[in-house]
């Protein structure tokens, strides 16, 4: 039997557990005990786990819900610094990290369990549209954008974004609404975990998308069904700001 003291903690509602560790640490975590404790009905619930391996520098691991890697978080990354900061009572409000889409530097602003925080995610790349998207692009995993439509069920959506992601060999899928050039809503089915209250990444990609097809500024506001995200675009690069709020402390007992 192991026991795990964790943290809890979420980004416009895209949840995460999060487990501090020191660098060098043995390697616990597996994806099956990853899918095990992410499982919101015999688990302890979210939408990925995340490892923060500290010592000369931060890195960090994402697993998805389903146990399968991801590349980058937008959301989870703001999760993981505020853990980091929380569990080392630390002073500073910059941290860079290193992620599997390299290293990001993440700026953040605590005031008790809540806060705020940005990202720079470095460059977002457009790839060429599949048909009946918007477009399709890469922030370090990758996205497929498509305008959202009323008249679809959401077993429709789902459908559609099942064979979109197939013909990438995987991606997350984001549905869009225009509601003027500085704000638009999204909703997303993220892969290897399904329809999430927020993206951080699906939100840089859909700015990076639809602003290169002129219908929306560079700074924009993005709404996702958890909350607000702001997507700040320079050229290529994108800077991504967010909430982040500490949900609990959580012990889990895992044979």
């Amino acid at each position: 039997m192991a026991l795990r003291s964790l943290q809890k903690w979420h980004g416009a509602g895209n949840d995460f557990i999060v487990d501090v560790i020191e660098q060098g640490t043995a390697k616990w975590w597996t994806p099956e005990r990853a899918k095990k404790i992410c499982n919101r009905t015999t688990g302890i619930g979210a939408d990925g786990l995340l490892l923060a391996e500290v010592g000369s520098e931060v890195s960090m691991i994402l697993y998805n819900a389903d146990g399968s890697i991801a590349e980058m978080s937008g959301n989870g990354i703001r999760c993981l610094v505020a853990a980091v900061h929380r569990s080392t009572h630390a002073t500073w409000n910059e941290l860079k990290v290193s992620t599997q889409a390299g290293i990001k530097t993440v700026t953040l602003s605590m005031n008790g369990d809540t806060g705020t925080g940005s990202v720079d995610m470095g460059q977002v790349v457009l790839k060429d549209a599949l048909p009946g998207t918007l477009g399709v692009a890469n922030v370090g995993n990758p996205h497929v954008v498509v305008q959202d439509n009323d008249a679809w069920s959401d077993s429709e959506r789902e459908s559609l974004a099942a064979d979109l992601a197939a013909q990438l060999g995987g991606a997350n899928v984001e549905f869009i609404r225009f509601i003027d050039q500085k704000h638009m809503s999204l909703r997303v089915i993220e892969r290897g975990v399904g329809w999430t209250q927020a993206c951080g990444t699906g939100t840089c990609a859909s700015a990076a998308v639809v602003h290169s097809l002129g219908k929306c500024d560079a700074d924009v506001v993005i709404s996702n069904p958890g909350g607000d995200l702001r997507v700040q675009l320079n050229g290529s690069n994108a800077v991504l700001s967010g909430p982040v709020q500490f949900i609990g402390n959580v012990e889990w007992l895992e044979a």
